[in-house]
């Protein structure tokens, strides 16, 4: 008679989903979704900001031309040096 009490008290304490927290399981699987989600839309965005696969924008160098360009604008040199600088950077430009 007391195990047939016991049995029967567990039951009625177990409420309708079982024994305590039964559904927590779910909880794990969940909050890895939702960790690696995180990683995953930061990196894109931090990509995204970098400008795709240039990298980081301190790593980026200006181009040879707008450089050359730069310092003609800022009167380091003539237009003369300016024409025959640019005009071999142009010829020697690979062909990529």
């Amino acid at each position: 008679m007391l195990t047939t009490l016991a049995a029967a008290s567990a039951v009625a304490h177990a409420g309708p989903w079982g024994a305590g927290f039964g559904w927590a399981f779910l909880f794990v699987p969940i909050l890895w979704i939702l960790v690696i989600g995180l990683v995953v839309f930061l990196v894109t965005r931090r990509r995204r900001a970098w400008g795709g696969a240039d990298g980081p924008p301190w790593a980026r160098s200006a181009s040879a031309e707008s450089t050359l360009a730069e310092r003609f604008a800022q009167g380091d040199i003539d237009e003369n040096e300016y024409r025959a600088r640019l005009e071999v950077l142009r010829a020697n430009r690979p062909n990529g």
